[in-house]
């Protein structure tokens, strides 16, 4: 399925977005507005739930690493402009953590956070897999997971050394899935699911 986009002839900013009812959820790339009002599947719900439950209890007292689920916009400014009228790409993923406390605001996310969680639904699955990961790559996010809540699959991205994503691991969403990002942190896979 393909991505519903508000309008691709015309490029928004952060501070176009910020003028947007609340009824709706929109997300940014590249300028293009993409809206994210479908309301997810209660097996995703379920999925972001337990992903979160099991992230933050492992962050709790471990110092300054902090998790957070959507709706939460993720700002990635290109190079030193920060500007909302020079941000063209504001994202909210499912669960991301942010691990430099300067990076956290009362708007969300200025920066790329260090991991970052899409569970797919049919209505976003061609940009979490195609527009996101680009984006995420380039801003540096160091550790990208796609979950698949409807096939019991996972999909991660971890950085390489060069500044690119290596070549994706899939695992069957059984057992535990260590987070490269947060070391000492396994996923317990078979919870997400409800195995």
């Amino acid at each position: 399925m393909g991505f519903p986009a508000l309008k691709t002839e015309e490029t928004y900013t952060y501070a176009d977005y910020l003028t947007w009812s609340d009824d709706e959820r929109w997300e940014l790339i590249g300028g293009a507005a993409y809206n994210m009002s479908a309301a997810p599947s209660t097996r995703h719900q379920e999925a972001v739930g337990e992903l979160f439950f099991q992230i933050r209890s492992f962050l709790k007292d471990k110092g300054k690493c902090k998790a957070f689920f959507a709706p939460f916009d993720v700002r990635l400014p290109k190079a030193v402009k920060k500007h909302d009228h020079d941000i063209t790409d504001t994202v909210q993923p499912d669960i991301a953590v942010i691990c430099d406390p300067e990076k956290i605001d009362d708007k969300g996310c200025l920066g790329a956070p260090d991991f970052i969680i899409e569970v797919l639904s049919p209505f976003t699955a061609s940009k979490d897999y195609i527009k996101k990961r680009a984006l995420y790559e380039t801003h540096g996010v160091k550790e990208y997971w796609l979950v698949h809540p409807h096939d019991n699959l996972v999909t991660v991205f971890v950085m390489g050394n060069d500044g690119r994503y290596e070549t994706p691991v899939f695992h069957e969403g059984k057992g535990l899935i260590e987070v490269k990002a947060l070391p000492g942190l396994s996923i317990d896979m078979d919870a997400v699911f409800g195995e």
